[in-house]
């Protein structure tokens, strides 16, 4: 009997049954929003008014709360909890590790009687303390010293999720070190919108406007992801370890029809889409939009916008709910940003704006923004923003997988520039020139050709897919986060450099005085507009022309990760970030360390990886399929199959897999050696550009041979699932 062919594994999981799927709840989305979370309606119904009223302003003036008025809400929010099937509280918090923890407590309580109570007191809510040592501090705390705390962030709703047949009460929290230092994404993001809302109250003053109380950063990220059938997902070390394929031949097709992008969503991935947004709404996220992306297997969700804070635990609760959903509907969530190689990756695109406590954008133009100095003023600051402080906006979107994506034909560029539109750059040129009107601004209407339809309103911009920082029409689109990355570190990063730039502005204007806001304003813009005209780009940021010119204005072109890391801690970057109290110096280099870490141990994890799969997976098959080829080199030559002068196919065949498998040795026995050798370099930054500069490049040495060997291989024999089983079943 001959032996199993390895391709079986691949079609045995096939026909393995899918799970059934869960039922999805049909109720409408105005019954399932906000149901899970201890919102603002359910406080305003079962706290006592004054303590609401007190928490109300914690929450939208930044007034800390009292430890009495800690102890009602808890016993309130405990009470509600048990009563959704709630057994355990946990504070929920993002670490340096760039995903979330928790610790989960029960409520119960033994009395001496023998009995048990429920208790959570305010103490509990507000403080917890769970061990610092084993998460990433960049030298802030030793492996001997465990105490870290957790603290409350009550700007961030407490929620409810099930898992296990039982619900959890989560409670959002901040994570700091036993000496105070943030040890997480979100003490630096609070900090960082209280540092943009003083400075932007400033310019607000300045044009007399004495009722705003605060302004608030918002963000709303759009999240690509792509879905596999999680039965060929279970057959790839690569995708389950490191998120992406390290091997893999492209497929016949790919994304060139273009037939994929806003395509019909098939049944089950409709279905899976209505039960993720049936949590999601659970939980007050946001979700709104769904569709089909560009790539085969790839898809988008985007919410609406919401504050920025908030934006940031949402978006950690939508990479959670989507992976959880998926394997429910036996489906795999790849988050990473470049789970294949030859398709376009995946990223999520930062919408960002400033709104006041009125409820204004202000990044609302209006219809004759040259008149709207304020627009003017808040404009002029994104630009010195993006131009003067933008290093840390780059850094804030580093990573090992992002780097696979970033400057390729489907992301933007590593050089940051910003679009604005020919016409609003128009209005910006006039101020340099001294003009008044903008005599090219205009909105007007599109005709479409057709009776029966009316002319349709046109934007006054484009949109440029291809530029890192794109104004579209009321909010600046930061298109360079990767997909798999927490949003908090690119929005600490603009709303740092916001509060720089207004903070700028805002002197130059109070040195010349509020008498004539408006003629201060034209002549401080006047300066800003003409220093940072280089910033802005508004044609292809993709072209070999445009890194040329770039490099002319001066505008910093960090092509990877290391190479931007490498600069957080130079003196222009950690002003941005301390002159505000954002980040402090100790924290900035701690950061450095923990992200330079982060990269030089996904890299080594896909080395290890490629060394076991290569030698353990491909060279087996590899050897084979050599053996049997040289045996039909031989009956070929034996039935006399090259008379007349035709080539021996066998005998060509088994050049090439000779060629490939004793290349794909020889780069094992490299790799082994480099890796060896890297392990014994000491400095952060050193071994992150050994990681980078040698063992990257045979990584993608290898993956060419093994692809080579994937397209020679008799298909029965192939172990791995392929792009066109990964991709299209």
């Amino acid at each position: 009997m001959s032996a199993p062919s390895p391709r079986n594994a691949v079609r045995a999981s096939l026909a393995i049954s899918p799970p059934v799927l869960p039922a999805t709840e049909n109720l409408p989305p105005a019954e399932l929003f906000g149901r899970d979370i201890f919102s603002l309606k359910l406080m305003r119904e079962r706290l006592p008014k004054s303590v609401f009223e007190r928490l109300q302003s914690t929450i939208e003036n930044d007034v800390p709360i009292s430890p009495a008025d800690a102890d009602v809400i808890a016993s309130i929010m405990k009470d509600w909890a048990i009563e959704r099937g709630a057994t355990h509280f946990t504070h929920w918090f993002q670490p340096l590790s760039g995903v979330t923890a928790e610790k989960h407590d029960a409520f119960l309580t033994p009395t001496p009687s023998g009995d048990i109570i429920n208790e959570f007191s305010g103490k509990l809510l507000i403080k917890g303390e769970p061990d610092a040592s084993s998460f990433p501090s960049g030298g802030i705390r030793s492996t001997f010293e465990a105490r870290g705390y957790t603290a409350w962030d009550p700007t961030s709703p407490a929620f409810l999720l099930k898992s296990g047949g039982r619900r959890t009460l989560y409670v959002p929290s901040i994570f700091l070190s036993h000496t105070g230092e943030a040890l997480d994404a979100k003490t630096p993001l609070l900090r960082s919108q209280e540092a943009v809302s003083k400075q932007a109250i400033r310019i607000l003053r300045f044009f007399g406007n004495d009722r705003v109380t605060r302004v608030r950063a918002m963000a709303g990220p759009e999240q690509e992801y792509f879905l596999v059938d999680r039965r060929l997902y279970s057959l790839r070390p690569d995708l389950i370890m490191a998120g992406r394929t390290l091997f893999g031949a492209p497929a016949p097709k790919g994304q060139e029809l273009e037939d994929h992008y806003f395509g019909a969503i098939s049944p089950k991935i409709l279905a899976f889409m209505s039960e993720a947004e049936n949590r999601l709404w659970a939980l007050a996220i946001p979700a709104r939009t769904r569709h089909n992306e560009v790539a085969p297997a790839q898809f988008e969700l985007a919410p609406l916008y919401e504050q920025v804070n908030l934006a940031v635990d949402h978006n950690m609760l939508v990479l959670k709910i989507l992976r959880d959903t998926a394997s429910e509907f036996g489906l795999a969530c790849l988050l990473h940003e470049k789970p294949f190689a030859g398709v376009n990756g995946s990223g999520k695109h930062n919408n960002w704006s400033l709104c006041d406590s009125e409820g204004n954008n202000l990044f609302e133009p209006g219809p004759t923004p040259w008149k709207n100095s304020q627009f003017m003023v808040f404009l002029a600051a994104v630009l010195r923003a993006v131009h003067k402080y933008g290093v840390p906006l780059r850094i804030g979107v580093t990573g090992a997988g992002n780097d696979h994506r970033l400057g390729a034909n489907e992301a933007p560029p590593a050089i940051l520039s910003v679009f604005l539109g020919e016409q609003l750059t128009d209005v910006i040129k006039a101020y340099i020139d001294g003009k008044g009107d903008a005599e090219s601004w205009k909105t007007g209407a599109m005709t479409p050709g057709v009776s029966a339809l009316a002319p349709l309103a046109r934007d006054v911009t484009d949109r440029n897919r291809t530029s890192p920082f794109a104004f579209t029409g009321n909010k600046f689109e930061f298109r360079a986060v990767g997909s798999s990355q927490s949003i908090a570190l690119p929005n600490i990063a603009l709303n740092a450099a916001m509060a720089c730039a207004l903070d700028d502005i805002a002197g130059e204007l109070e040195k010349i005085g509020p008498e004539d806001p408006v003629k201060a304003a034209r002549i401080v813009l006047t300066k800003f507009f003409e220093e940072h005209l280089p910033i802005i780009f508004n044609e292809n940021n993709y072209t070999v022309e445009w890194e040329k010119e770039a490099e002319k204005r001066g505008l910093p072109n960090y092509k990877d990760s290391v190479e931007a890391l490498s600069h957080y801690t130079s003196a222009e970057v950690m002003e941005v970030f301390t002159r505000h109290a954002v980040l402090s110096e100790r924290e900035l280099k701690a950061r450095q360390e923990v992200l330079l870490e982060s990269y030089i141990r996904v890299v080594h994890v896909e080395t290890k990886l490629v060394q076991t799969m290569g030698r353990s997976t491909i060279l087996p098959v590899a050897l084979k399929a050599l053996a049997e080829a040289s045996a039909l080199v031989a009956s070929v030559s034996a039935a006399g199959g090259e008379k007349g002068g035709t080539v021996n196919p066998a005998l060509d065949v088994y050049n090439r897999l000779y060629l490939g498998a004793s290349k794909l040795t020889e780069l094992l026995a490299k790799l082994d050696e480099t890796h060896l050798k890297l392990d014994s370099l000491s400095g952060v930054l050193v071994r992150a550009r050994a990681a980078r500069d040698e063992l990257l490049p045979l990584l993608l040495e290898i993956r060419a041979q093994v692809d080579g060997l994937e397209l020679l291989v008799d298909d029965n024999e192939w172990p791995l699932p392929k792009y066109g089983e990964l991709l299209w079943l």
